[in-house]
């Protein structure tokens, strides 16, 4: 039993040493995008055409959820959200998480770890969902999330950027299912876009809508 405690209980410091490192935090989220989208990009999307988004995903840290202490650094996001009350902060961070998974998922998709990329892909677009929930819930109590849209108007296309360039190296049998995932940051794409719209404010054009 000792043993099991010795074990444990520097595990379960460290993860509270980093999660208060990231509560006490006093820099707030950063969005990094542009009013236009660029065509200098690598992706191809129609024809010879390439495309560009320019939104900087959050950098996803070395510990991916295929490493022996992800589970610590899982845990410290749930409780970093639980104690969040800031109702701006807590959609921030959702789509923090959002953008840092999604960026996981694509190495791990690299590394041919496709399980667990998969995996990690879908936690990604239901936190993206839920910072758009919550983005809705704050609009409609009357807090200004004007700069917060744009920057999920941003991050919907960066996914679905993101999700296109994983389809190009996942295996057959996983892209049925990664077509489906692929609704959520179009469904958040579409709400933003008319969120933004509905402010008088122009939202970038979908390059990846082919219909």
């Amino acid at each position: 039993m000792l043993k099991r405690v010795i074990i444990i209980l520097p595990a379960l410091l460290f993860a509270f040493g980093v999660l208060m490192t990231s509560i006490l935090r006093t820099a707030s989220v950063k969005y990094e995008f542009s009013d236009n989208l660029s065509k200098t990009g690598s992706l191809k999307v129609l024809g010879d055409e390439t495309v560009n988004i320019n939104y900087t995903l959050a950098f996803p840290g070395k510990i991916l959820p295929d490493h022996p202490l992800w589970s610590i650094k899982a845990l410290r996001d749930k409780l970093w959200l639980s104690v969040t009350t800031n109702p701006s902060r807590k959609a921030e961070l959702k789509l923090l998480f959002a953008d840092k998974r999604v960026g996981m998922s694509k190495i791990l998709f690299e590394k041919e770890n496709y399980e667990i990329g998969y995996s990690t892909l879908t936690k990604a677009e239901k936190y993206l969902e839920e910072a758009s929930v919550q983005e809705k819930i704050n609009r409609d109590n009357g807090l200004d999330t004007t700069e917060f849209l744009k920057g999920l108007n941003y991050s919907s296309l960066k996914h679905i950027q993101t999700i296109e360039e994983i389809m190009k190296i996942a295996p057959d049998d996983v892209k049925p299912n990664l077509i489906q995932v692929h609704n959520y940051p179009r469904s958040v794409y579409e709400k933003s876009m008319h969120a933004l719209n509905e402010k008088g404010l122009q939202a970038p054009e979908n390059p990846f809508d082919r219909e």
